[in-house]
């Protein structure tokens, strides 16, 4: 039978084993271990999904005038457009979510039309003949809940184009040409405008 001394000693053995044992091993594993679960979860390798109409700009100079349009692009995504997801007749944003709008950063004529420089929302009735394009100073409403016809600063019509190769975007394009002068276009399904600016 063991002493009272080797018993003690004993115990305090197997208080240290067990001790140790519970002690993860400074090896840097607990480190790790934290510094992952602060981590943002993994996306489970699915792609994140790009916006249906996303948000982009077109610009370029004509002459010496920045011409800016900012607008969000939606797809046809095999859609009816034009007396479908959008009427005939009826004021349209030319884009979708906020309006559509252009800042000349100098004077210009717009088809032939004085216009001050800032910013305007730009906006377009279709027409099964003809299409009006407006100029509109409350630059900043959503689509065109805001509307205001008392605040066009100017509208024209254009004759559109009708082509047999389809744009899946929407598209404005601002486009130099010589000199002084330039056109602004817009093209989305089968449909596709332009007009003159001169700086």
């Amino acid at each position: 039978m063991p002493s009272t001394k080797t018993f003690a000693t004993l115990l305090i053995f197997t208080f240290c084993l067990v001790t140790a044992c519970q002690t993860p091993a400074d090896d840097g594993s607990a480190t790790e271990e934290s510094a992952h679960v602060h981590e943002p979860a993994p996306a489970g390798g699915e792609e994140q999904k790009k916006p249906l109409s996303p948000h982009t700009t077109a610009m370029a100079n004509i002459g010496d005038t920045h011409v800016h349009i900012d607008y969000s692009s939606p797809g046809v995504r095999g859609r009816v457009i034009w007396g479908g997801l959008v009427a005939y007749d009826q004021i349209w944003v030319a884009g979708a979510h906020n309006a559509t709008w252009v800042e000349f950063y100098n004077d210009v004529k717009v088809n032939g039309n004085d216009v001050s420089k800032g910013k305007y929302a730009l906006f377009l009735i279709p027409g099964r003949e003809e299409w009006t394009v407006v100029l509109n100073q409350n630059y900043d409403q959503h689509l065109t809940d805001d509307y205001d016809a008392s605040l066009d600063v100017l509208r024209f019509t254009v004759q559109p184009d009708l082509v047999e190769e389809v744009q899946e975007s929407l598209t404005w394009k601002v486009e130099p040409g010589e000199g002084n002068r330039g056109h602004i276009t817009f093209a989305w399904e089968k449909v596709r405008l332009k007009f003159p600016i001169v700086a």
